[in-house]
């Protein structure tokens, strides 16, 4: 019987590496393409029940007034839900129940504890989660500071107390120049 998650112990601290800024950037971009098509298929329930407006424009869109374009480019709440709410809980609910989103696990990749390698409490998750807008604020600079961070986290993670590490895929090579002596 497999133990539960949180029971796991983590790998000693020296088989793991954290996980640098272009390896997320891959992570992020295989989560969308898995997160667009859940988005789309709600998009298309949603506005096949509700699209009158979309019918219309079809049909005959000189008649279409200021009020309806306006309505284009402005957020329902049914918008909310399949556009951020969704995709908020299903990463969430991955970070969870297997530490890393599809992206991240293709990269053997998981989010730990910044303190502990234990895996994250359900309200670090959330407060991680959360801070993405924060670092995506002021151009992205917050999701670009992985580049730079020693521990390679994003504002995000700083929020969150939390880092992505994954398995050393290589092993550190010692660099040596024949013509000193070594030290």
């Amino acid at each position: 019987m497999n133990a539960p998650l949180s029971a796991v112990v983590p790998p000693p601290l020296g088989e793991l590496e954290y996980v640098g800024f272009w390896l997320r950037v891959a992570a992020s971009v295989v989560d969308s393409l898995w997160l667009m098509p859940i988005i789309w298929i709600l998009g298309m329930l949603y506005e096949n029940a509700s699209g009158e407006l979309t019918d219309r424009m079809l049909s005959n869109p000189t008649e279409l007034s200021a009020a309806d374009l306006g309505s284009m480019f402005s957020m329902s709440p049914m918008d909310f839900v399949v556009q951020v709410l969704v995709p908020a809980v299903l990463v969430v609910v991955f970070w969870m129940r297997k530490s890393a989103t599809p992206g991240k696990m293709m990269l053997h990749a998981r989010i730990v504890d910044a303190t502990t390698g234990a895996v994250p409490t359900s309200r670090q998750l959330v407060i991680r989660y959360l801070g993405y807008y924060v670092s995506m604020l002021p151009l992205f600079l917050g999701l670009m500071w992985v580049g730079w961070d020693p521990r390679k986290q994003g504002w995000h993670d700083k929020l969150a107390n939390t880092v992505v590490v994954r398995p050393k895929i290589r092993p550190v090579t010692n660099v040596s120049f024949p013509g000193t002596a070594p030290k």
